[in-house]
């Protein structure tokens, strides 16, 4: 996009030379927008969209997430920007009730009507918000390519023997250890409670696995997660927020994601390019990235009756696992390359500028 447009990314972060690393002439600016509701520190936020939207007189917006996109796409509104672009990526309300759902949906519905154009990462996603409402009718909702953000970087999403062993290594897992592994934010909604629970009676039923939990454990669930692991603890691995995913995908045998909510799940395609089968909610959005009997298994969300059986059969069937693997990274290559989505993006910016 850089190389086309002058390109500015506007992001919570104290780092304005956050794409650097990347060698990405991209100029990023800071600003503070938090994920939980703040009244004042979102005014705030949204002043200074505002002030610099009107200051830059920007041609196009193009916001994603929930937080941010509200805040964008009012601030945009409201500064005369004639190109707003909001990309929907899950409803946090989805799983929400009462007052709490009412209020994040209203939310996302003036997210909607402040956009010019709205985009959204899946078609499950799609066919939800008309469901929903939060769209209005008539309004287009387009989905790039097959879904997701991005798509998948393949020369950076690939699997790798030599980083397998060292990764193993790394973290002290045998090399005969079946690795199943969840790559997200550690919280309830991700259902990685449910998760852990299953893959103990899976070791219980004699299974020799292992679980990788990757990423920034948001609410605190560390003890309770250890609690549910019991004496099984040493079968779990937290590691953390990381920045090479790709190395521990590379490590893993299947990736399991067990949300209540979900926009795409772009951690299924890209941990399909990398080999890994899954085991995954049956939910609008991983029901996009994940073919059924194909390239993984889905189950109901919060059934961990069903995880288990899931798991079991990864880890007794190595045949069918191999079968999903393969057909998982073929249709990552095939649908869901970087190339492919990226040029869908740019070719919706073109439209729209009438360039």
């Amino acid at each position: 996009m850089s190389g086309r447009y002058a390109v500015t990314l506007m992001v919570n972060t104290d780092d304005p030379d956050l794409l650097a690393e990347y060698g990405l002439a991209i100029e990023v600016v800071p600003v503070r927008i938090e994920r939980p509701i703040a009244p004042f520190a979102d005014l705030r936020a949204l002043s200074t969209l505002i002030a610099r939207f009107r200051t830059r007189r920007f041609d196009v917006v193009h916001s994603f997430s929930p937080k941010g996109g509200l805040l964008a796409m009012v601030a945009a509104r409201i500064a005369g920007v004639p190109v707003r672009m909001h990309t929907f990526t899950g409803q946090v309300w989805a799983t929400r009730t009462g007052l709490a759902r009412r209020i994040l949906k209203t939310a996302d519905q003036i997210t909607a009507r402040c956009a010019s154009h709205v985009l959204t990462d899946s078609a499950s996603q799609q066919s939800f918000l008309r469901t929903e409402g939060v769209v209005p009718a008539g309004r287009e909702i387009q989905v790039l390519g097959e879904g997701s953000i991005s798509g998948v970087d393949l020369a950076r999403f690939r699997p790798d023997p030599a980083m397998r062993d060292e990764v193993r290594q790394l973290l002290s897992i045998p090399g005969d250890a079946l690795v199943f592994v969840f790559a997200g934010r550690i919280t309830r909604d991700k259902g990685v409670l449910d998760l852990v629970t299953a893959f103990v009676r899976v070791l219980a039923a004699g299974a020799n696995a292992c679980l990788l939990l990757i990423g920034p454990d948001e609410e605190g669930l560390g003890d309770e997660i250890r609690h549910l692991a019991g004496n099984h603890i040493e079968h779990v691995r937290m590691v953390g927020y990381v920045r090479d995913l790709e190395r521990y995908f590379c490590a893993a045998d299947v990736l399991c994601l067990p949300s209540y909510r979900e926009g795409f799940g772009v951690v299924v395609i890209e941990a399909a390019a990398c080999g890994l089968p899954a085991v995954a909610s049956r939910i609008y959005g991983i029901s996009d990235a994940v073919v059924d009997g194909q390239t993984g298994v889905l189950h109901a969300p919060g059934n961990v009756e069903e995880i288990v059986t899931a798991m079991l059969a990864m880890a007794r069937e190595p045949g069918f696992r191999a079968e999903l693997a393969t057909a998982a990274r073929r249709r990552a290559a095939e649908s869901f390359s970087e190339s492919r989505i990226t040029g869908a993006l740019e070719a919706r910016y073109r439209l729209a500028l009438g360039d």
